[in-house]
């Protein structure tokens, strides 16, 4: 892999493959945390507005160049990044790229193309609602995160997105559009010292002026809250509940790899996960029940999310608070570690095997930390976690006054 970052502050990082296809991102450091003076949603309303016309082509044209060429286009935005991403053949590698670059720096936020895609986005937002799973999670986060700009949800309200005018988009990408807050990520079938002379050729044609290369974001050391315990009566047939805490942010580090090996042996994807072996497997109580760890630039939120019937819940619930004391009070032995270990690596490896993953997680770790971490890397630092450090970070995460949840009724 080779990476750097170009005279204009954007940094990139280019890795080869043996796919027949080629994948790259653009992924800028702004998302809805950053939303501010703005109504709440802007940063996702812009994700979707970016695609409805530049200086240079249509709405139509857009939604069909690459599809046209076999390709896809896409994007999404989260708390704190807008990614643009596309997959194409390699020979197409340069349009798809030229394209990227093009969204982001000359999109014209129409006005009749902007009222379109804000019945789209209302739309969104209504189906989000509809589906109680999604619904306590992003209210959950949004009262652990209580009073922090990641308190906002992605999608923001219908009266906020009501509110976005199409120079608010417009001053919404001048501000936080800027070279020294993108990375682009390219995996391709070329070699790595050929693919970066067409990358910093590719970026220099953007047109973007010239700036100070973006400073690392300093660690930082979580955010204020109060523990709560809410349960909201809304008359549906399944029970939907969360149960977490706020947990180590991006940049703590080796914390956030031991809460990450913690998550996936309490309740990752994996069929012998605690939570799933006891209250899917063994119990038959929930149709799924999952642990996800997310990290953001100075906190995190690790958060078990599961469904259930009503009659169930409390037995669900005691289940649960069994296996996380289990987890404060008994370390693992060497041999479960190992095994816990090989199993979390192994889904590392499957993982890189997409190459579309790869880009954009190479994205993320680039605007992060300026670097990517190679498969070596990540399993000296995964293999030297002890059995110490997770019963460690059990202890100081799943204390029952430091845990909050949220339960739909």
């Amino acid at each position: 892999m080779r990476s750097g970052t170009t005279k204009e502050g954007v940094r990139y990082a280019v890795r080869q493959s043996g796919r027949a296809v080629a994948y790259c991102a653009l992924t800028i450091g702004s998302g809805t945390r950053d939303e501010g003076k703005y109504p709440a949603g802007i940063a996702h309303f812009v994700e979707h507005t970016l695609f409805r016309g530049t200086r240079r082509k249509s709405a139509a044209v857009i939604s069909s160049y690459l599809d046209r060429l076999g390709g896809e286009l896409n994007a999404y935005t989260t708390k704190e990044e807008i990614v643009l991403h596309a997959t194409v053949l390699k020979e197409d590698l340069g349009k798809a790229a030229r394209l990227l670059f093009e969204l982001a720096t000359e999109a014209t936020f129409p006005d009749k193309e902007i009222e379109t895609e804000r019945g789209v986005v209302l739309d969104e937002i209504i189906s989000y609602k509809d589906n109680p799973a999604e619904d306590v999670y992003d209210r959950f986060e949004g009262m652990l995160f209580a009073g922090h700009p990641l308190e906002t949800p992605i999608l923001g309200t219908q009266a906020s997105v009501r509110k976005i005018t199409p120079e608010m988009l417009r001053s919404f990408v001048r501000e936080h559009f800027v070279p020294e807050k993108m990375v682009f990520t390219v995996v391709a079938d070329m070699d790595e010292t050929k693919l970066e002379k067409q990358v910093l050729k590719l970026i220099a044609s953007a047109g973007m002026p010239l700036r100070e290369p973006v400073r690392g974001n300093a660690p930082q050391n979580g955010i204020p809250a109060t523990p709560f315990r809410k349960v909201v009566d809304k008359r549906h047939h399944e029970v939907n509940a969360v149960i977490g805490c706020q947990a180590p942010s991006l940049y703590q580090t080796p914390d956030r790899l031991v809460c990450a090996m913690l998550s996936g042996i309490l309740g990752g994807p994996a069929s012998n996960s605690l939570l799933n072996k006891e209250l899917r497997e063994k119990r038959g109580w929930v149709y799924g029940i999952e642990c996800s760890y997310t990290q953001y630039a100075d906190s995190g939120i690790l958060a078990i999310a599961f469904g259930c019937d009503k009659p169930n819940l409390d037995a669900c619930l005691e289940a649960i608070g069994k296996i996380l004391a289990r987890l404060r009070e008994v370390p693992l032995t060497q041999t479960q570690l190992k095994a816990y270990r090989k199993q979390l690596m192994g889904q590392l490896a499957i993982s890189s095997e997409s190459g579309e993953a790869q880009c954009l997680s190479m994205g993320k770790s680039m605007l992060a930390w300026g670097q990517v971490l190679s498969s070596e890397e990540t399993r000296k630092l995964l293999e030297a976690i002890t059995p110490e450090q997770i019963q460690a970070m059990a202890r100081r995460l799943f204390a029952p006054d430091h845990l909050s949840s949220l339960i739909y009724l």
